[in-house]
């Protein structure tokens, strides 16, 4: 089966590279929203073609109210789920070619959206179609899963989890290669001062954050562990607001720790003065290395590539943030870093080729009823 599976992959490469183009050249950057289109007309349009290129190929299709959509083969709520976004960060500027334009050179796509995240939940519909035609036969449904706000706020996902069961288990193809078991967890804080007080605030700024480690070594959240590393402070930005000043920065903190410990230790550090509000959190996540998803997905991953598929961690956030039971797994090999919102953003058709591979051996491991 291993092999028809691949092979059926390899036979519809031109018909999966075309239909990947036609999503990409959509720009589906967030937009103000519309009655029925939450994230704006043009993040709809990416929907709503998604979905029907999934009904082209035979799957029963769900819009959720523009929120999300999902293909979806078999009945039942206890299914694998494999979510994706078709949501984009905005272009900027530095293009060679159009950053919509679906522009393919020497085998490799440029485009906004190619890698982060329409080239990757699409190899991923394409793995499941192929298991369709190939007559796999699963112990349990399968979603394809499209998001549709994960560059600003994952508002989709709330939505989705209103109205829809969470995956018995599943990925998301928005991160990195080998399997990721853990991701860090992410909280952004405000600290704010009364213009009366500005020299405590920015004798705060200064010696707690500008001229500390960003380790958070001074605060006393230098928290570490051997699987995740040492906390990290970044995304500083300093601002006038409503006639107060502002300081705001992010932790991408271990799993040694949590958000309860680290705004208790924060808090003893700050001047009575001031002021700091915690602005969103997500915690780390974390699932055993040797649970059968992860197992199943590193073996999928070494099978297809014959590259060491021991599991790691990450400082990024993906979906597996707010979706129960799902990992990051994939799209990029190692490697291959700051591609995704950069300028001429790129994917290489050969590595389309063998995500859909990987996606679709992951998929028979885990609920395929007669693996061999």
């Amino acid at each position: 089966m291993k092999d028809i599976v691949l092979k059926k992959i390899d036979d519809l490469k031109e018909q999966m590279i075309a239909d990947i183009i036609e999503v990409v050249k959509i720009d589906s950057v967030g937009g103000e929203p519309l009655p029925g289109m939450p994230f704006g007309k043009k993040v709809n349009e990416c929907l709503i073609k998604a979905l029907e290129i999934a009904g082209k190929l035979g799957f029963q299709t769900k819009n959720i109210d523009g929120y999300a959509g999902y293909a979806k083969l078999g009945e039942g709520n206890d299914y694998i789920g494999v979510i994706g976004h078709l949501d984009v960060v905005p272009p900027g500027e530095g293009w060679i070619e159009p950053p919509f334009s679906g522009y393919s050179k020497n085998g490799r796509i440029f485009s906004r959206g190619i890698l982060d995240n329409k080239g990757p939940i699409m190899a991923c519909l394409y793995a499941l179609y192929v298991c369709k035609e190939c007559s796999v036969t699963f112990n349990k449904p399968i979603r394809i899963i499209f998001g549709t706000n994960e560059e600003t706020g994952m508002k989709d996902i709330e939505y989705y989890l209103k109205n829809e069961n969470p995956p018995a288990m599943g990925w998301t193809p928005d991160c990195k290669y080998p399997v990721v078991y853990g991701e860090r967890g992410r909280a952004k804080f405000k600290v704010s001062a009364n213009k009366s007080n500005l020299n405590e605030f920015f004798d705060f700024v200064t010696k707690y954050f500008l001229q500390s480690k960003d380790n958070g070594e001074r605060l006393g959240i230098d928290f570490s562990d051997d699987e995740f590393g040492k906390m990290q402070m970044r995304g500083y930005e300093l601002k006038l607001e409503e006639n107060k000043c502002i300081f705001n920065f992010t932790l991408s903190y271990p799993a040694v720790t949590n958000i309860s410990d680290i705004i208790l230790q924060v808090n003893s550090k700050m001047p009575k003065r001031l002021s700091i509000e915690l602005i969103h959190n997500y915690n780390p996540v974390r699932f055993e290395k040797d649970c059968f998803l992860v197992r199943k997905l590193k073996e999928a991953y070494e099978e297809v590539t014959g590259l060491d598929g021991t599991p790691v961690t990450t400082t990024g956030g993906t979906y597996a943030k707010l979706m129960p039971n799902i990992v990051p797994f994939g799209p990029s090999f190692p490697g291959q870093k700051g591609i995704g919102h950069n300028p001429n953003e790129w994917m290489d058709i050969e590595d389309i080729m063998i995500n859909a591979k990987i996606y679709a051996l992951s998929l028979i491991k885990l609920a395929g009823e007669s693996y061999e």
